[in-house]
């Protein structure tokens, strides 16, 4: 009988063309793939994989092989997801994608209480500007925005991310505030430059009533991170375009102050991502509820809402 981490080698290395890239979907090192694709070809007594220095190229009979097993494997692991979540506590490596400034701002003060209540799940958090390749990079989760909802995944929307206009008492002392969006010309801004593009962001905000008026937010203080583009406000440098989401404990304390009240920018929506299956693994399964009732709990998506203003 052939085991279940052999097939899983075997399939995982023929999707990806590589050892490297299945070790990490599998959380196993590069020889440790190869070592059980090796075995699974001895066991079979063919070799399944042509390789050389640069990729994996599957042989004739790798490819017959593949067909015959591959769909099978999918729903063999979950079954066994689905027999183990049904016994026993949720355990093992929970390995999360996480929008850094949101990540650190809203989920990780929920961790404390969700390891006490899963004590065996094992928090692998990746706090990244980037949306990563779930499947092949063998994420069981994400949460943030931008990320193409690719086959074999779902999205769950958490709350909206709007973009709204915020400084400092301080900075906004003995200045004339502006009426709409284009009297932010006249403010020195903190603007943040796109990894993707090269250029500074800039965004079309609109009121309740759908009117909509580009911003010409002057470059004063140019950054590449949400979090530096909100330290700069704090320090009353100027005034920073930035999700409601990244700035909501500040604008609640007072520390950061909110222009153009009935203006806000729509950059999508912030949502949880996960592989879709018919049984998903228990760890992945309590935390998506867990993230779920937490952001209903605490109203979040209300108060991440800038167009309440």
């Amino acid at each position: 009988m052939e085991t279940l981490a052999n097939l899983e080698s075997f399939v995982r290395s023929a999707e990806t063309g590589s050892f490297s890239a299945a070790g990490r979907r599998l959380a196993l090192t590069p020889a440790a793939v190869s070592r059980n694709v090796a075995m699974l070809e001895r066991n079979l007594g063919v070799r399944l994989f042509q390789r050389s220095t640069r990729k994996l190229t599957l042989t004739e009979a790798g490819e017959r092989f593949l067909a015959a097993i591959g769909g099978n494997l999918d729903a063999l692991q979950a079954a066994i997801a689905g027999a183990t979540s049904d016994q026993g506590e949720p355990a093992g490596v929970l390995k999360v994608s996480l929008a850094p400034t949101f990540g650190v701002t809203h989920l990780m003060p929920l961790l404390p209480a969700f390891l006490a209540r899963y004590p065996a799940i094992r928090p692998e958090w990746h706090f990244e500007n980037r949306a990563a390749d779930l499947i092949a990079e063998g994420y069981d989760a994400a949460i943030g925005g931008g990320f193409e909802l690719a086959p074999g995944l779902v999205s769950r929307t958490l709350g909206p991310a709007h973009i709204v206009a915020v400084a400092s008492p301080a900075y906004l002392r003995g200045r004339a505030l502006p009426k709409d969006p284009a009297g932010l010309a006249g403010l020195d801004g903190i603007v943040m430059r796109s990894i993707r593009t090269g250029r500074a962001r800039h965004w079309a905000m609109r009121d309740a009533a759908g009117t909509e008026v580009a911003t010409a937010l002057p470059e004063r203080i140019v950054v590449n991170d949400p979090a530096a583009m909100r330290e700069a406000a704090l320090l009353g440098l100027g005034v920073a375009l930035l999700a409601v989401p990244d700035v909501l404990p500040w604008l609640e304390r007072g520390e950061l102050v909110r222009l153009l009240p009935h203006w806000y920018a729509d950059a999508g929506a912030i949502s949880l991502y996960y592989p879709t299956r018919t049984l998903l693994p228990a760890k992945t399964r309590v935390f998506v509820d867990y993230v779920v009732e937490a952001f209903r709990r605490e109203r979040l998506a209300e108060r991440f809402a800038g167009s309440l203003g």
